[in-house]
Order: structure tokens, then C-alpha cells, then sequence
């Protein structure tokens, strides 16, 4: 359609959602490297050793492209505590405590076989780090903890959502218990792969009432 000086406007509007389009892609790039760059430093030297100018530094941005993508450090922390446990916390555990009372012990033993290959040391040792941190941030920042805690309980009732009564325990502890087990364990491993050995996995999950 023309204007009211006959100029066509597609053209015009083709233009406007491609530097749109550009732009959401050139935040989302922003993001990344952000979120990459804490990942690395929170890991190596901890949240209160890695500054915002520090992971801008390490990331080749600005300290102000950390503020024009998140509000402080603690909602940067909760964007990578997200990007590291969204669809993973406790997700082990409960594939089968929904299926509790049809699962056999061979197939626990192979779950608890993939267990040890899920938690290679080099691997999984990132992530483990990450998570002390934040719950240590946590723990010493009030306004971030009550976030932190939030968030996790919103897994919890993700995965409680999934779940029913078994043999007296209700979902949500089911899944508490779920997600207890599959980071604690991790990290347990991760530090003392001997004494901790990932096959602690099949037993846990026999403790939680699968496979009975």
C-alpha cells in the first residue's frame, strides 16, 4: 500500500524488522559471552573473587553491557544458575520415580551404570563448582539467597508435578529428595571418586522407593 505521497512502505517495513531482528541477535550474542565469561571466573575464583568488571573484561565488553542485560551480579548469577540446571536438576531420579514399581533391578543397575558416565570428572567438575558458589552466595547474601531459594523451589514443583504418593511420601518430597540426590551425589563423587563411587546411585534411587 502507498502512503499519502505514494511512496511504498513494505520496503520500508522490511528494513525496520531486519535491524530489529539484527539487534535481538547482537543482545543475545551479548548475553552469551556474558554468561560464558561468569562461568569461567565464578568457577576459577569464585563469585566474591570475579567482579562485573572483571567478567566484562574477559567477555571483550563493557561493564555497562553487564548492566544493559542484567540488573547486578545477583541476576546474572540466577540467568546462569538457570542456564546450567533448567531440565537437568533431579531429571535422573525422576524419569523413574514415575515409573516406580515397574522398573526392575537390571535396569537399575544400568541406569546406575550411566550414572558413572554422566559424571565424568573433567566434565562435570564446572558445573559442580557453580553450584557451591551460588549456594555459598547465597548463603552470605540475604536478598540473593531468598532468590536463589525461589528459584529452587520452583524446580521442586516442577518435579513434584510429575510425581504421585509412594509409600507414604508425598511428591513434593519426592522430588526434594530427587534433586538432593542427584547433585549431592555428583558432588560427593566429584571430589572423592573412590569412596564415593557413582553406583551410589542405583542405591539412592532404590532408597526413594524405584524398582522395590
Amino acid at each position: 500500500m502507498d502512503d499519502a505521497h505514494g511512496d511504498h512502505r513494505p520496503e520500508g517495513d522490511a528494513a525496520a524488522n531486519g535491524s530489529a531482528a539484527g539487534r535481538r541477535d547482537r543482545r543475545e550474542q551479548t548475553r552469551t559471552a556474558l554468561l560464558g565469561a561468569a562461568e569461567e571466573l565464578w568457577a576459577e575464583r569464585g563469585i566474591h573473587g570475579a567482579s562485573l568488571d572483571d567478567i566484562a573484561a574477559a567477555a571483550g565488553l563493557t561493564k555497562g553491557a553487564v548492566y544493559s542485560n542484567f540488573a547486578g551480579k545477583t541476576d546474572l548469577l540466577l540467568a546462569l544458575l538457570e542456564r546450567f540446571t533448567s531440565d537437568r536438576i533431579g531429571t535422573e531420579v525422576c524419569d523413574e520415580l514415575r515409573a516406580a514399581g515397574h522398573t526392575r533391578d537390571d535396569g537399575l543397575e544400568r541406569t546406575g551404570r550411566a550414572a558413572s558416565r554422566a559424571h565424568p570428572g573433567d566434565r562435570a567438575r564446572l558445573p559442580a563448582l557453580l553450584l557451591m558458589e551460588f549456594w555459598l552466595y547465597g548463603m552470605r547474601d540475604y536478598a540473593a539467597g531468598w532468590r536463589i531459594a525461589d528459584w529452587y523451589a520452583e524446580q521442586r514443583a516442577r518435579l513434584a508435578s510429575d510425581l504421585d504418593d509412594a509409600d507414604g511420601i508425598a511428591p513434593t518430597e519426592r522430588a526434594t529428595l530427587a534433586m538432593a540426590l542427584d547433585l549431592g551425589l555428583a558432588v560427593q563423587h566429584l571430589l572423592d571418586p573412590d569412596r564415593v563411587p557413582a553406583d551410589l546411585y542405583t542405591v539412592g534411587r532404590k532408597a526413594l522407593g524405584v524398582g522395590s
